[in-house]
């Protein structure tokens, strides 16, 4: 197999999974995957029974190898209320048409690691799941070991919700899950008890803020109309005093002569 890693010529493509690729896909999960999947998986991928999934091949291979499979997902839609995950959506019972799609495997064969091709299959995936106006999420379960695709999922933006111990069972050892969430067409997790306290502290602190705004601008008012008041009463004060003058002789004359 050519190892692109050194050489800037590889010309990755992206196209969905057939048929012809039950061989070549069955041979990559046996090499990738610790779990054994059966034959009848392969068959429901390569023939779209309710999977749906994608390849990454690369053009500039030689030897007739420029349509083999280099990288996958595959994928299934769920119903929202019969999933896993129902309670981190916020799910509305109204709604029974809501929908996730729930990634199978995705895997990328050694010799191509590092390009990005990971990302742009996961890319596909909420792509495909964004354009679906019932779906609300894509979710997935990582082994706790799996060091580079839980830090692959995080940069896309995934929310790692819940461990699950003893997720996993692979020779005769347990092994924990992490479940990755990433929320599409307006999905969200329903409010924590923190993120409530949070939002009520928030409405509070705005509601004291108006408060005391408002009596700040009525407290104005009132020195506003003091001081207009004060003004007015001078000014009568003012008219009723004789001139200064006249206040001045009349002492001269009563104290001097």
């Amino acid at each position: 197999m050519v190892n692109p890693k050194g050489s800037s010529q590889s010309k990755i493509c992206y196209r969905p999974i057939r048929p012809s690729d039950f061989d070549v896909l069955e041979r990559i999960h046996g090499r990738l995957f610790p779990i054994r999947y059966e034959s009848t998986f392969f068959q429901d991928v390569v023939h779209g029974r309710e999977i749906v999934s994608w390849g990454a091949v690369d053009l500039s291979r030689p030897n007739g190898q420029s349509d083999e499979l280099i990288g996958f997902v595959t994928a299934r839609i769920v119903l929202a209320k019969e999933s896993e995950i129902v309670d981190l959506l916020g799910y509305d019972s109204a709604k029974s048409d809501q929908t996730l799609v729930y990634v199978l495997t995705l895997g990328v064969v050694e010799a191509y690691r590092s390009l990005g091709i990971a990302s742009s299959l996961i890319r596909e995936v909420i792509k495909y799941a964004s354009s679906i106006s019932t779906c609300r999420a894509v979710y997935l379960h990582v082994i706790s070991f799996n060091i580079s695709a839980i830090n692959l999922y995080k940069k896309m933006s995934f929310k790692c919700v819940r461990r699950l111990q003893g997720f996993y069972f692979i020779n005769g050892q347990h092994y924990d899950s992490f479940l990755f969430v990433h929320y599409v067409n307006g999905g969200r997790s329903p409010c924590s008890p923190l993120e409530l306290l949070s939002v009520i502290v928030s409405y509070m602190k705005s509601g004291f803020k108006a408060v005391a705004a408002k009596l700040c601008k009525n407290e104005v008012r009132k020195i506003s109309r003091w001081e207009k008041c004060k003004e007015s009463h001078s000014l009568v004060s003012l008219s009723t005093i004789p001139n200064k003058r006249n206040v001045a002789v009349e002492c001269n004359g009563s104290e001097f002569v």
